[in-house]
C-alpha cells in the first residue's frame, strides 16, 4: 500500500486510510483529509521538512511522519 509520503510533487491520489489517534483524525477531517478525498502533493520542503498538500481548495502542511500514516491509491 502506498502512503502520502511516497508521492512526488504534482502527483495526485485518493485517500484510502488514515491511521492516527482519534483526536488527530478529527482535526485532519476538519481540514478535509478524509477517506475518499482526492489529495495532491504540491511541494516538499528540503531536509525532510513538511509536505504541502492540497485537498479541495485547502492547503495543509504535514510532517513526513504524519504523511506515512495516510494510505493512498494513486490516480
Amino acid at each position: 500500500m502506498d502512503t502520502l509520503a511516497s508521492l512526488k510533487p504534482g502527483e495526485t491520489a485518493i485517500i484510502t486510510g488514515l491511521h492516527f489517534d482519534e483526536a488527530l483524525n478529527a482535526r485532519l477531517a476538519a481540514m478535509g483529509l478524509r477517506v475518499g478525498r482526492r489529495i495532491a502533493l504540491i511541494r516538499r520542503a528540503c531536509c525532510k521538512g513538511p509536505l504541502q498538500v492540497r485537498v479541495g481548495s485547502t492547503d495543509v502542511m504535514l510532517r513526513p511522519r504524519e504523511a506515512r500514516h495516510i494510505d493512498i491509491a494513486r490516480t
